[in-house]
Parts: C-alpha cells; structure tokens; sequence
C-alpha cells in the first residue's frame, strides 16, 4: 500500500487509514504497509510504526497486516520485526538487503536470525532489481524449512526460478508474484497469489483474474491479464510508486505526493496514464 501525505510531504494518517480501508472495501485480502510500494526507504521508524497502527486501526482483526521491517541494517530489521510483533501485526515482509550485496549464505543468517527473533509470519521478498542482489532459488528452499518463514513475494521475473522455487517448496510454503505482469505465469506453475501495485485501484480485477487462475480457468485468467497489461505497464512508466499515487488521485482517494528523491509524475506521463485510466472501472473511484 503506497503511504499517503500531505503536501508538505508529511505522512498523513488520516488518509492511510481511509486508504487501508478503502483498499478493503474494494476486495483486498490483505495489505502490506511500508513496503517499497511505501515508500519505506524514505521513512523514518517513528513514521513507519504510525503508519502501521493507523492502517491496522483502520481495517481491523480479519484483515491481516503485514509489515515492511526491511532494512540493509540487520539490528534495524530485528528492531522493526520486535514492534511489528508488539502492534498486534498479522506478518513481515523481509527483503534482501539492498546496497549490502551480501552472500547467499549472508542472506539466509541474515533472514533466518529474524525469524528466529519473532512468532510472527515472515514472508521473504526478492526483488534482485532494487537489492542489486537475487535469492537463488536454493537459497529460498533453505529458508523454507524455517518454521515461521511461510512464503516469499518473488520479483526475479525469472519464471525458471520461480518454477523451481514452487515444485521444491514444502506444501505450506506460498508463493506471491511480486509482479503484476508475472501473475498468470505465477498462478499457472502452482503460485498462491500476487502482492498487487495495481491492486490500488483495479483490486476487484485483479481477484477475479487469481480465482480464475485457482479454478483451472487459464482462458478466463489471461482475457484479464491482456485487458491489464496496457495500465500495468503504465503504472510502471516511472519509478514505483510515483505513478500509482497519481492514480488513487484520480481514483478519488488522495494518496498526496511522493518523498525526494522521488518526484511527481512527469505531464507527459501523466498524460499516457490518464488514457489507460480511463479505459477501466477504477475500484476506488
């Protein structure tokens, strides 16, 4: 879930929990605060453990929560992962560290020390384009053995991996795509289903096209992702999550800007969105 702001660039609190909810009403299952989506990186503890409160405040005991307690600061991940666990949060996502490079081996002290520090649910996320460092697929195996580490959100875009990932893992152990784009490919090799950037506003969508995909239905599952695709790709034409916030404004939920170093959406951009936008019934509009 992107964090909204008000225009000094504050976080504003209000408007996360009318997002979070908002989100729900709209079909989300569930919702991952302070992700990259979150502009986490940008964020300071303080603001991150308020985001989360308001966002669990907002959506109550049946929606799980799960918190982003990524940091390259292994004692920052653990601290973040402790007061995730103190607020009542339903899980964590644990990305690889970016900047740091470490080793596989690294990667497996690094995420199992956590897990071993919390009794929370830890998903794993590889996104080797913002980490600068991929999970291999052995690596992730490893870690599935680990009791309270049930799943990884996989944003390789490597299907080989992927596939290996899902036909070694225990049955317990879920895979989400971590791409849009990736999501029927995901679905159709055994996936669990997807954390959504397009979710924020196509959410029912987005449901439709996993419960066709969990059916057998492939045929119906792939009509949805072509019809997508087009406004996926735009969501993605700068860096996320300049242009999704841009697209809850027009949803009619105000999301406000993005932190520096990222910046507003480009007119030309918005331009190219706006087309794509109006080609779809907008979930929160």
């Amino acid at each position: 879930m992107v964090t909204p702001m008000d225009v000094d660039g504050e976080v504003d609190l209000e408007r996360t929990g009318a997002l979070a909810a908002a989100l729900v009403e709209a079909g989300t299952q569930s919702i991952v605060s302070t992700g990259s989506t979150g502009e986490a990186p940008s964020l300071s503890d303080e603001e991150t453990v308020a985001v989360w409160r308001a966002t669990k405040s907002a959506v109550g005991p049946d929606i799980a929560v799960i918190a982003g307690a990524t940091s390259n600061n292994h004692r920052r991940s653990l601290f973040l992962t402790e007061k995730a666990e103190e607020l009542g949060l339903d899980g964590v996502l644990l990305t690889a560290p970016a900047y740091s490079k470490p080793t596989q081996e690294g990667l497996i002290e690094h995420f199992r020390t956590i897990a071993d520090a919390t009794t929370l649910p830890c998903m794993l996320y590889n996104i080797p384009g913002r980490a600068a460092v991929n999970m291999s697929s052995e690596t992730i195996l490893r870690l599935a053995e680990v009791p309270n580490i049930v799943g990884v959100k996989e944003a390789s875009n490597d299907m080989e991996q992927i596939g290996e990932i899902i036909a070694g893992s225990p049955d317990n152990f879920k895979v989400w795509s971590g791409n849009d784009t990736d999501t029927l490919m995901v679905m159709a090799m055994g996936g669990y289903g997807v954390v959504s950037v397009a979710g924020h506003i196509v959410s029912p969508q987005i449901r439709s096209q996993i419960a066709l995909s969990v059916a057998g239905n492939y045929v119906g599952a792939a009509a949805i992702h072509h019809e997508l695709m087009p406004l996926i790709n735009m969501l993605f034409i700068e860096s996320n999550p300049i242009p999704v916030k841009y697209a809850c404004e027009v949803a009619g939920l105000t999301a406000g800007p993005t932190r520096l170093p990222l910046t507003s959406l480009s007119s030309v951009a918005k331009d190219r969105l706006d087309l794509e936008l109006a080609k779809h019934e907008l979930a929160l509009g």
